[in-house]
């Protein structure tokens, strides 16, 4: 059964979480406009995963599912989906787990374990290289999205991505300031990232970049081809088998 919990960030913003399962702690991070919900329990992906014998940590960023959802600009210094992470892996008394994320929460990944986070397995789904290296290209997609609303052909990148927002009940006054928080990562540092890392994602999503690549710059990364796109690949339960499939046998 998933329960729910919330806790502060050192900032004041109430954040929620939500886990299932007992045994290893693996903490898994969800996309931009969406929510744990959306991106990790209501598909299967985290009952599969809790069924290895893991405990699955799935927090709602700040101004998505069930945490708060700020206005202010101030709420979003550079990295500060990162450090909340961190002050939950703290809240937690983590000390030996796992982590992953899709899209921006693997974006977020990726800040962590530059930041220092060390994690013994992690998982980038939903993510290229591209989306790592140059943020800001993403950031203004979507700013135009979030300034544009109710404007775009039916059937375009941007209207699919308004649709999904009025689904998930996003609130557009708190993600159009958390744009601004989004900070690129260096060929560099991703090469120094010294631990196995599953690279899964849609065999038609190239939104944030080519995903073999990001796997191929990686010292210890394993490239995965699962069906779908951005949008459908995290819907088909290949997405949470292959997650499985990997923390199994590393």
């Amino acid at each position: 059964m998933v329960t729910t919990h919330e806790f502060i960030a050192p900032d004041g913003v109430r954040l929620a979480w939500h886990e299932v399962g007992e045994g290893r702690p693996i903490m898994l991070i969800h996309g931009l406009f969406s929510s744990a919900d959306t991106n990790w329990i209501k598909f299967g992906h985290a009952k599969r995963i809790a069924a290895l014998g893991q405990r699955v940590i799935m927090p709602d960023l700040r101004a998505h599912g069930e945490s708060d959802r700020p206005h202010d600009a101030a709420a979003y210094p550079p990295d500060v989906l990162a450090d909340d992470a961190e002050a939950l892996i703290a809240h937690l008394g983590l000390t030996d787990y796992d982590l992953g994320g899709y899209s921006l929460g693997a974006r977020t990944v990726v800040r962590m374990l530059v930041r220092g986070a060390a994690p013994d397995r992690v998982i980038l789904s939903g993510m290229g290289l591209d989306g790592l290296l140059d943020t800001g290209h993403r950031a203004a997609h979507f700013r135009r999205i979030l300034t544009g609303l109710g404007t775009f052909e039916r059937g375009t990148p941007e209207w699919m991505a308004e649709a999904f927002l009025k689904t998930s009940g996003g609130d557009p006054k708190a993600l159009l300031p958390l744009l601004g928080s989004f900070v690129d990562t260096t060929r560099v540092e991703i090469a120094a990232i010294d631990r196995p890392v599953l690279v899964v994602s849609g065999a038609e999503d190239d939104d944030n970049g080519s995903s073999a690549a990001l796997a191929e710059l990686l010292p210890h990364g394993a490239y995965v081809a699962v069906p779908g796109n951005h949008m459908s690949a995290v819907v088909k339960p290949e997405l949470g088998r292959a997650m499985v499939e990997w923390l199994g046998v590393v």
